[in-house]
């Protein structure tokens, strides 16, 4: 947050740009930057004839409004100086574009945080040439307020009006500024323009300046659009300072200017486009116009359900009466609830929200009671609590309000019933209306349908902590101190090279390097040296300390350990830059304190994205340096509506009944969503609402359905370690890539869960969905950028890495999260995320065997067509063929165009049974219906094994057939592979000579006979009527089958 009257500076460094494209006709380029920030316009100097040009410049720019900053886009453009001397003062100058970088505000960083980062260069235009990169630095400051200036004594109060009325006129000619500026300074700004003659940059700065002059004078204040085009005009510079005299001696300035400009509301933050990962209902891009005309389209995918809204602040007594503490008490129908016992003062405070169908009556009542004090002696009976009192309200009068209208406000009532003689002895204050659950009094308040203001129960939104691949590059140790053996006899017994590794701890990540011995020739010298990097994952808040240990593997005894605090690791967002070393001094034991030191490079880096899910069913794929981050390309909009005929999670001890407490939970990117948990209901209806920004179409969002466990024995005061698990009830995923956009869909899902016992539907879960984007060509451009960021390519991580730093990734997201409160399970945060992925099952086997089965089916349909066309088997089909092979053969280049122009037929056929409506989980592909008891016993099995030993060794019986049939498999794959190259090693001499002298005929008919004609000849011969053909195989078939393999070979 910025302090009241501070100002906030944008710092852009432009440091170099590397391998632009030449446009100046001789191999070379004159590039400058243009920088355009919040209406204001910055330039670079002209480097000439450098394709690699370096600049180190610094532009600042004044941020109007930092609220607002996340939304703005910082856009450069770099030119080619055709002229290359100071000219005009246009921005461009006519100049050849050489490509541009846009930069969200969202990922400045913050003074000391910044990095330089290379952006790839854009194209203007589809038919733009576009090469190279420019390396930025870019920050804010937050500058401080300056101090509130000293009051003037009563004797200099006339001398300083005297002198304000002086300065006046020049003062309104000038923008104001936060300190006192030197009179020259004054007086340059206020000479007309044909007597300066600046150079190039300074005439790129002072536009701006100009611009906000000329908006003080006139009282009003340009919006940075309107700006930027007035400063790409050129304009008669005497004219505009005339006309800003005039102008200033007819208008005095006004204190207000000199203020700073006012924080925007909430509504032009939504129309701006500024949403946090922890909102639960952002604008959305589609919105935008709505919400700029005024109009609400909050909770418009899902139904707005009234509710029944008390506040109950406080009770006031008459005449002060007793000093006992006062309850209310809420009656309605058959619901009762009483509030807690307040001073008193009777103060509560609370909100109480019925739904529609808790209200069974037509009048609503309050109660008032006063706690009965307690008897002065043991076994006295307790008196009865008194009753000061009630208020009743009739529905049919209550109000009706809905946002943005304000709250009510709350009234004094009197109440009635209490005495004999009917004189009022107490008021209670409260306001009473009916709402719905967009009211923002009904996420903190008592509701009736998810058990009133138990907190495992409520609505929450959760975000996952922001993770880091950390880096430790062990280089080599030096001057090491080896501790004594701790005995005699293990010193003769000890190695004469003692074998040291080096052991890196982060938390609960234990890596180790490779043994290398101390003093032997392969060390080199008395120094060892390892080479090797380490790869943790860290997660913001930072543990304090990365422990770095060095072992010896014989004595099992830490050599020293050195700490090296995770505050003053370096940060780098790519690897064209080294991070720096340093060498760690090593404490050992209280006879060792200095036992060596060693070398290492520690960074985290930036430039990776780190996975927490599958990389089959990401949900984001950004960097996790905020350097690297782009804009949104749209906005995922969910609303979960409800679900129905949902299974009982929970049976009675008698078997005769059930019940369960369903809530949702869904994940996309790092903000989780969990919807308040509807107790009792077979068929809940949630009607609540979630956005997401959307940074890349082709991620998914997953979605779950728990019945809560958790909350009874939480409410029963239970431990945190020891709660039950919650139930699963189903999960889908939705891929993005598969919604129109700016479209909403409604569409119940079958919930399908997978249980030891057996596969069972559990109930339908319904769902609105809407895919908002602003932009199709920003869409269509993400279609063709990296899936992952660049780090992933350019210096990429083994697949044994990934998966180790993936489950340690899922385990530290699920034990942040299940700290939050209310707490979300690991077993919620699991099962979302697929941590199980990688566990052997029989079914997933199956399921993936069928799918590349299918995949294989077209192939497979071409070969069985092409038979039936070369045996005959529709004679017409048969002589098409032959005319098109014809005329393939005799107009080889109309072979490409015919085969696009066939698949855009197609694919124009086929777009009318496309996919309407998004799919979830597909039963029939996971194989559920097909799986056995035994095999679905086997999947939910762990690691180790707790079953019978009989039934292990059966299912290990059972999985060596499966994988006795897959080795046969590959033995006859690479049979044929090794046929192929026995034609060339002369391992059959007769079967080699055969096909070198084939090979040499074939050679001597390829020269004599024209090319087309030898194609028409083999085609003919393929398609050769049956009459023509014999039942045995071809000799070139029955040739290959007898070459040799390497099958002889194998024990």
């Amino acid at each position: 947050m910025v302090a009241e009257g501070a100002r906030r500076r944008v710092v852009v460094e432009v440091c170099n740009a590397r391998n632009l494209m030449p446009k100046d006709g001789q191999g070379t380029a004159c590039a400058y930057a243009v920088v355009d920030f919040d209406g204001q316009r910055r330039r670079t100097a002209t480097r000439p004839r450098d394709l690699n040009p370096q600049w180190g410049e610094r532009l600042e720019f004044l941020v109007h409004d930092p609220a607002a900053m996340a939304a703005e886009t910082l856009e450069l453009n770099l030119y080619n100086d055709k002229k290359a001397v100071a000219a005009t003062g246009s921005g461009r100058r006519g100049g050849t574009f050489l490509g541009k970088v846009k930069v969200a505000g969202a990922s400045f960083a913050k003074a000391g945080d910044e990095a330089l980062v290379y952006y790839p260069l854009e194209k203007r235009s589809v038919f733009s040439q576009i090469k190279g990169e420019i390396g930025l630095k870019i920050w804010f400051v937050d500058d401080p307020p300056p101090p509130p200036p000293a009051a003037p004594a009563e004797g200099e109060k006339g001398a300083d009006a005297a002198a304000a009325d002086k300065k006046e006129a020049p003062a309104a000619g000038e923008k104001a500024p936060d300190a006192a500026a030197p009179a020259e300074e004054k007086k340059a700004d206020a000479a007309p323009a044909e007597e300066k003659k600046p150079d190039e940059a300074k005439t790129e700065e002072k536009k701006p300046e100009a611009a906000e002059k000329k908006d003080d004078k006139g009282g009003k204040k340009k919006s940075p659009e309107k700006g930027k085009k007035d400063g790409d005009k050129p304009k008669e510079e005497g004219k505009a300072k005339e006309e800003d005299k005039k102008d200033a001696a007819a208008t005095p300035p006004s204190p207000s200017k000199l203020a700073p400009p006012p924080s925007p509301s909430k509504k032009d933050l939504a129309i701006a486009g500024v949403a946090g990962d922890l909102e639960i209902r952002p604008q959305s891009a589609a919105e935008k116009s709505m919400a700029a005309s005024g109009a609400s389209a909050s909770y418009d995918l899902v139904d707005r359900v009234p509710y029944l809204f008390v506040r109950l602040l406080k009770a006031k007594r008459h005449g002060g009466g007793g000093g006992q503490p006062l309850y209310a008490q809420l009656a309605i129908g058959t619901h009762a609830v009483r509030t807690r016992a307040a001073t008193a003062a009777g103060e509560w405070d609370l909100v109480f929200a019925f739904h529609k169908d808790s209200l069974t009556d037509t009048h609503f009542e309050v109660t008032v009671h006063e706690e009965a004090k307690k008897p002065a002696k043991e076994g006295e009976p307790v008196p009865p609590d008194a009753n000061l009192g009630f208020v009743s309200f009739d529905l049919q009068e209550v109000p009706k309000r809905s946002p943005p209208d304000s709250a009510l406000a709350p009234q004094w009532y009197t109440l009635d019933g209490h005495t004999e003689d009917g004189a009022a002895a107490c008021d209670v204050m409260l306001a009473v209306w009916v709402g719905t659950q967009v009211d923002e009094a009904f996420q903190e308040a008592w509701q009736s349908d998810s058990g009133g203001y138990l907190v495992p129960t409520r609505s929450k939104a959760y975000l996952s902590p922001k993770l880091w691949y950390l880096r430790l590059n062990v280089i080599q140790a030096q001057d090491l101190r080896l501790p004594s053996p701790p005995d005699a006899k293990a010193k003769q017994c000890g190695p004469i090279f003692p074998e040291l590794y080096v052991k890196a701890q982060l938390g609960g990540q234990v890596f180790k390097t490779g043994r290398v011995p101390l003093g032997s020739a392969a060390a080199g010298t008395a120094n060892p040296s390892w080479n090797e990097d380490l790869l943790f994952v860290a997660a913001e808040p930072f543990d304090p300390f990365l422990t770095v240990v060095v072992e010896d593997v014989f004595s099992g005894q830490p050599v020293g350990q050195a700490r090296v605090p995770l505050s003053t690791v370096h940060r780098r967002s790519d690897d064209r830059v080294e991070p720096p070393s340093r060498w760690l001094n090593l404490c050992g034991d209280e006879a060792r304190p200095y036992a060596g030191r060693v070398h290492v490079r520690v960074c985290l880096e930036g430039g990776y994205h780190v996975l927490d899910e599958a990389a089959n069913v990401a949900s984001d794929v950004r960097a996790a340096s905020k350097q690297l981050s782009k804009p949104p390309v749209g906005m995922l909009e969910v609303g979960v509506r409800g679900a129905a005929n949902l299974v009982p999670m929970k049976i009675a001890k008698d078997g005769a009944s059930g019940s369960t407490d369903a809530y949702v939970v869904l994940k996309y990117g790092p903000k989780w969503a969990r919807t308040r948990t509807i107790l009792d209901q077979f068929n809940p209806r949630w009607n609540e609402q979630y956005a997401w920004d959307v940074f890349d179409p082709c991620t998914v969002l997953t979605i779950a359905v728990f019945d809560n466990v958790r909350y009874k024995a939480a409410d029963a005061g239970g431990d945190p370690a020891k709660l039950p698990k919650d139930s699963r009830i189903g999960k889908l995923r939705i891929r993005l890539s598969t919604l129109d956009t700016n479209r909403v869909y409604m569409n119940t899902f079958v919930l399908t869960a997978v249980h030891p016992v057996g596969v069972r539907k559990m109930g339908e879960l319904e769902l609105a969905i809407r895919f908002t984007c602003p932009s199709w060509l920003t869409l269509m451009q993400a279609y063709g950028s990296p899936l992952l960021p660049r780090m992933h390519y350019v210096k990429p991580l083994g697949p044994a890495q990934q998966d180790v730093l993936r489950h340690t990734a899922m385990r530290i997201v699920s034990g942040r999260l299940a700290r939050s409160e209310p707490p979300l399970g690991p077993e919620v945060v699991q099962y979302l995320l697929d941590t199980d992925t990688h566990s052997w099952s029989m079914r997933r086997s199956k399921a993936n065997w069928f799918r590349v089965v299918g995949c294989l089916s077209h192939v497979a349909t071409a070969v069985r067509w092409a038979h039936r066309v070369r045996t005959w088997a529709h004679p017409p089909t048969t002589v098409l063929v032959h005319a098109l092979l014809v005329a393939v053969v005799l107009c080889p280049e109309m072979i490409l165009p015919t085969v696009c122009l066939y698949l855009f037929l197609v694919l124009l056929w086929r777009y009318r049974a496309r996919p309407r409506t998004p799919t979830g989980m597909d039963p029939r592909l996971s194989h559920v219906d097909s799986v056995s008891p035994d095999e679905l016993d086997e999947e939910f099995d762990g690691l180790p094994s707790g079953r019978p030993a009989d039934v292990v060794r059966m299912r290990y019986d059972r999985l060596r057939a499966v994988a006795g049939r897959a080795q046969t498999l590959l033995g006859d794959v690479a049979a044929q592979g090794e046929r192929v190259e026995a034609l060339l090693s002369w391992r059959d001499p007769r079967a080699t000579c055969v096909f070198a002298v084939v090979c040499l005929l074939a050679a001597l008919v390829m020269y004599a006979v024209p090319f087309k004609v030898l194609l028409l000849g083999m085609g003919f011969y393929y398609l050769r009527h049956p009459r023509f053909r014999g039942d045995m195989p071809s000799a070139g078939f029955n040739f290959f089958r007898r070459l040799p393999s390497f099958s002889d070979r194998v024990l």
